[in-house]
C-alpha cells in the first residue's frame, strides 16, 4: 500500500472512531470480591458522552504530536484531502447560491406575471360592469321609447314616430 492510502485508510478510521465511541455504552469494570463486605456505595454519576472523563473510562485519549514527530507525506496526504474538502464544500455553496438566484429570479417573474394578469383581471371586471351598465341603459331606453310609443297609439292622434335609441 502506498502512503497515500495509509493515510486516507487512517483518516477514514479515525472519522469512524468519534461515532462508534458515541454509540458504545461506557464500559466499566465490575469491582473484583476482596472477600471483605463493605457497605454499598452510592453509584456515581457517569460522565457525558464524549467528554474527557467518558473517554478516559473507555481507555482513549487524544493528545496532538508535536510537530517535529509529524510524517511530512502525511502531513501533505492530509493537505490535500482537506483542499478536497474545501473545494467541494465551495462547490457546494457555489450551487446553493446559483440555485438560490435561480429561484429569486423565477420567483421574480412568477411575480411580475402574477400581477400582469391580476391588472388584466381588473381591466376585464372594469370593462364587463361598464357593459353591464350600457345594456341596462339601453333596455331602460328601449323600455321608455316603447312605452312612449304605446301612449301615442293609445291616444288616437297620428303619432311621429321617431327611430329606437340606439347605441
Amino acid at each position: 500500500m502506498t502512503r497515500f492510502a495509509l493515510a486516507a485508510a487512517a483518516i477514514a478510521l479515525l472519522a469512524a472512531v468519534p461515532a462508534a465511541a458515541q454509540t458504545t455504552p461506557p464500559q466499566v469494570a465490575a469491582p473484583k470480591p476482596t472477600g471483605q463486605t463493605t457497605a454499598p456505595q452510592t453509584p456515581t454519576a457517569s460522565p457525558a458522552p464524549g467528554s474527557e472523563a467518558w473517554l478516559r473510562l473507555r481507555g482513549e485519549s487524544y493528545s496532538a504530536g508535536s510537530e517535529a514527530e509529524q510524517d511530512p507525506a502525511e502531513v501533505a496526504a492530509t493537505a490535500q484531502l482537506n483542499a478536497g474538502i474545501v473545494a467541494r464544500n465551495e462547490a457546494a455553496e457555489r450551487s446553493e447560491l446559483e440555485g438560490a438566484a435561480a429561484w429569486e429570479a423565477e420567483d421574480a417573474r412568477w411575480r411580475a406575471e402574477t400581477a400582469r394578469l391580476e391588472t388584466q383581471r381588473a381591466q376585464w371586471e372594469a370593462d364587463a360592469a361598464a357593459a353591464e351598465a350600457a345594456r341596462l341603459r339601453y333596455e331602460r331606453d328601449r323600455a321608455a321609447w316603447e312605452a312612449e310609443i304605446e301612449a301615442c297609439q293609445r291616444s288616437g292622434r297620428v303619432c311621429v314616430v321617431a327611430a329606437p335609441p340606439q347605441y
